[in-house]
């Protein structure tokens, strides 16, 4: 705080007498410019307030506001680094579990996809319990040497850094991209050059590359029927004819299906390049009446099971009703 001027005294005594002072306006400035409120040492002029303390320790004390001014904002590079770390966490929440890019890098989707672009994939619908459904373009992990002898990408560390914190696809991931045909318990066929057929329909595919056939004719798992296994997927690649899906996997463990357990999630939007911007609906074929004809007879099968005891039971009841009836009757008779 600051010092008590020189001469000023606590109370309310009045000013204080000195020799030689002169009551006069102006003498005191006309005799040496000082002040008896003043230290004439040091020439550090103060004010004293009606009691005598320096007005300054009056400020002080009421709060010290004053004297240490207002508060200065923080840097903008001091900031920088705090935004830097919310920015990535946030990157990494989002390519947890919201939606990841993807890069495409082969033909074997065309021409729906090409190699190069970018999608975007729904990670988050599968935490909800949200299960792959026919003609969804989904990606998913290798489920067991399907990328053997495929060459592998040698990112440099920004790319790495970025691939990690989901700004860029991810190079050490081994993932695919291929259409949903069938799912667990559905029947899917190819004869001849086609249609692939579903649960006994007819599958419209106008995505297939142009020239080439829905289903391949040769002896390497081209001609096929299966039944797909429950918590599994049967896909294949738009461009059939260079694809290596499911198909060709069959002589593996699964027989060529996918686990559900494996799928990343759905691609959504080709993101990238923006000339090549499009989003990647379900083709309408797969809605077609009587697709589903396996799964929507089984909720009725079940409810006909849980009717039948039902229906024993009630009559059972109306049975002991009856014959309580026909005692009471026969008792009333006699008597």
């Amino acid at each position: 705080m600051g010092d008590l001027a020189v001469g000023a005294r606590s109370g309310h005594e009045g000013p204080e007498e000195r020799p030689g002072r002169s009551d006069a306006p102006g003498v005191e400035a006309a005799a040496g410019g000082t002040n008896p409120g003043s230290d004439a040492a040091g020439g550090d002029e103060t004010q004293s307030g009606p009691d005598g303390k320096d007005s300054r320790d009056s400020k002080d004390s009421a709060g010290g506001k004053d004297s240490k001014g207002p508060k200065k904002q923080r840097s903008f590079w001091k900031e920088l680094p705090l935004l830097i770390g919310i920015a990535l966490v946030l990157a990494l929440v989002i390519k947890s579990f919201l939606v990841q890019a993807f890069s495409i890098p082969s033909d074997s989707m065309q021409n729906t996809l090409q190699q190069g672009d970018r999608v975007l994939v729904d990670k988050l619908t599968p935490w909800f319990g949200s299960e792959p459904e026919r003609g969804e373009v989904v990606v998913f992990k290798d489920p067991g040497h399907w990328l053997d002898g495929e060459p592998t990408p040698d990112p440099n560390a920004v790319q790495r850094v970025l691939g990690w914190i989901g700004l860029m696809p991810s190079a050490d991931e081994k993932d695919l991209i291929k259409r949903v045909i069938a799912v667990g318990g559905d029947t899917v066929e190819c004869k001849g050059d086609g249609p692939v057929k579903v649960n006994g329909k007819a599958l419209n595919e106008p995505y297939v590359f142009a020239g080439n056939t829905p289903c391949t004719v040769d002896d390497q798992g081209g001609q096929f029927k299966v039944t797909v296994p429950k918590g599994k997927i049967w896909v294949m690649g738009d461009h059939r004819q260079n694809s290596l899906d499911s198909r060709y996997h069959q002589n593996q463990p699964g027989g060529g299906a996918v686990p559900v357990d494996n799928v990343v999630g759905r691609a959504i939007v080709v993101a990238w390049p923006p000339t090549r911007w499009a989003t990647l609906p379900k083709p309408d074929t797969f809605d077609q009446p009587g697709i589903n004809a396996l799964s929507s007879a089984a909720p009725g099968v079940l409810g006909l099971a849980g009717a039948v005891p039902l229906v024993l039971w009630r009559r059972r009841r109306l049975t002991v009703a009856a014959a309580r009836s026909a005692r009471v009757s026969g008792g009333s008779t006699a008597g």
